[in-house]
């Protein structure tokens, strides 16, 4: 039991906060502060507000915090209001692409380690964060919370609000969207003329 104390669970450490430790939700700021910074790196190219951001997260967070079901898994409850935040700031600014997934993620190209240049694997990332910049915001985040953040379809789910067999019909079809995309700006580039061999 004892042990449990010395590194206690993100939900009791929530629940800590809820009846007063408050400098517990230090340890909680610690746990996702690197996390958040990398989910919203996937949502937004300026970084310089990111940090702002994510403080802003945090702040709601704490502030809502009797809102908190510990029963329930508090990264989920944590990224579904970074998400909101984010989503917010994309929506302020008109255009911003996602940086994305290693480019063997999706079995685009089955490489070798050895056999792929490093700068064949920056094209292939080059080409894949274009083919993801093309696809629908659904779509796009469904892929991220799955394959970059490796959320589950239920946390996913909780994070997004939406149900769980919606999270795989979205993930199966931004997967199949992803690839349409990425063949097709292989093929002609991402200025759309064909691409000489």
């Amino acid at each position: 039991m004892e042990s449990l104390n010395k590194n206690p669970t993100d939900e009791a450490l929530a629940k800590l906060v809820q009846n007063g430790e408050i400098e517990k939700f230090g340890e909680l700021v610690e746990r996702y502060g690197k996390k958040l910074e990398r989910y919203g790196r996937k949502f937004l190219q300026n970084s310089n507000s990111l940090e702002d951001l994510v403080q802003d997260v945090f702040l709601k967070a704490y502030k809502n915090i009797q809102n908190f079901n510990p029963d329930r898994k508090f990264s989920s409850w944590i990224y579904r209001i970074a998400h909101n935040e984010f989503i917010n700031e994309l929506k302020k600014n008109s255009r911003h692409p996602f940086a994305f997934i290693e480019p063997d993620l999706l079995a685009l190209h089955p490489a070798v380690e050895n056999t792929v240049s490093d700068l064949e694997k920056q094209e292939m990332r080059q080409l894949l964060e274009s083919s993801l910049e093309s696809l629908d915001q659904k779509y796009r985040e469904v892929l991220i919370l799955y394959y970059e953040e490796e959320f589950s379809y239920k946390e996913i789910s909780d994070i997004l609000t939406i149900p769980v067999a919606t999270v795989g019909i979205r993930l199966q079809r931004g997967k199949l969207r992803l690839q349409e995309a990425y063949k097709r700006i292989e093929t002609y580039g991402s200025n759309g003329s064909k691409k000489r061999q």
